[in-house]
């Protein structure tokens, strides 16, 4: 049914995880979605160029960044981890780290700080999107395309969307 050509509605950029893969969590099918998968959910050039082929080209009207609990790429930004190349996509996770406003501690062990930078990663990441890419910004502009935000509970299997 989608050998002859591609139409989803939408691009969602999720955490690598294998407890969150996206596609099941919304009940999704072969040819549904657009789907980018890195750790942490965040953006960088290759990522927006997809999205930008997935909105102005294919014509995908929503942008849905999902976060999730228990991120072991957060905590491992909150834990200041270094290894290979993971230590440079840890570091795009660290402004939401700055940027999270927490009473308690503030440690990697402590899941409601993880949970709380990790939604905190989701926001940045979407004006992150805004503010890289042109192409897309425009097309918020115009109302052709949404940005949205949404964060899954891996433990009760809850999806909220971020206002």
């Amino acid at each position: 049914a989608t050998a002859s050509g591609q139409y989803p509605a939408a691009v969602f950029l999720s955490c690598i995880d294998s407890r969150a893969p996206s596609e099941v969590l919304f009940n999704l099918g072969l040819g549904d979605v657009f789907n980018c998968r890195l750790a942490g959910n965040v953006q960088n050039a290759d990522i927006l160029g997809s999205m930008e082929f997935t909105t102005k080209l294919a014509g995908a009207k929503l942008i849905l960044v999902i976060g999730h609990s228990a991120c072991g790429a957060v905590a491992g930004a909150i834990a200041n981890a270094e290894l290979g190349n993971l230590t440079q996509l840890l570091a795009k996770v660290r402004p939401a780290i700055k940027a999270t406003t927490f009473d308690g501690e503030k440690s990697a062990s402590n899941a409601a700080y993880v949970d709380a930078v990790a939604r905190k990663n989701v926001e940045l990441t979407m004006a992150d999107i805004r503010k890289g890419s042109k192409v897309i910004a425009e097309l918020e502009a115009a109302g052709a395309v949404k940005i949205a935000g949404a964060f899954y509970d891996i433990s009760t299997g809850a999806v909220d969307f971020l206002a």
